[in-house]
């Protein structure tokens, strides 16, 4: 017999690109701006959790949503991101995890070509 597979858990990411300006067609996601930001962010969220803690068990993030950031050239980002819920992983440690990301994005300022805003990281959060 097989073992049951091991149900998918959840957690929020969520942070602010300071070098892509919110426009209209980013709220819309089936837009192609939508729809390439997010492939884009993918990029490079993916290896980011694939060196991490939750290497074993991570399975994928979803951007569920863009949303206008403090000034006009800032675009927030909010994620759906999922991991197995498996015995290598004793347990989702969100302080860990956030410690990690924010060594890797250079103290939360650099996510690939784009820039961070400095305090916008939060998992689960």
């Amino acid at each position: 017999t097989t073992a049951p597979s091991s149900p998918s858990r959840h957690f929020t990411l969520n942070f602010t690109l300071t070098n892509l300006q919110y426009t209209a067609d980013l709220h819309a996601p089936s837009s192609h701006k939508f729809i390439s930001t997010e492939k884009a962010i993918n990029h490079y969220i993916d290896p980011l959790f694939k060196q991490s803690s939750i290497s074993s068990a991570y399975t994928g993030c979803k951007v569920v949503r863009f949303r206008s950031g403090r000034d006009k050239d800032s675009t927030g980002v909010d994620a759906v991101c999922s991991y197995r819920n498996n015995v290598s992983l004793a347990r989702f440690d969100r302080e860990k995890v956030y410690h990690e990301l924010s060594t890797m994005t250079n103290g939360v300022t650099k996510l690939g070509h784009y820039s961070l805003e400095k305090n916008s990281l939060y998992v689960n959060g």
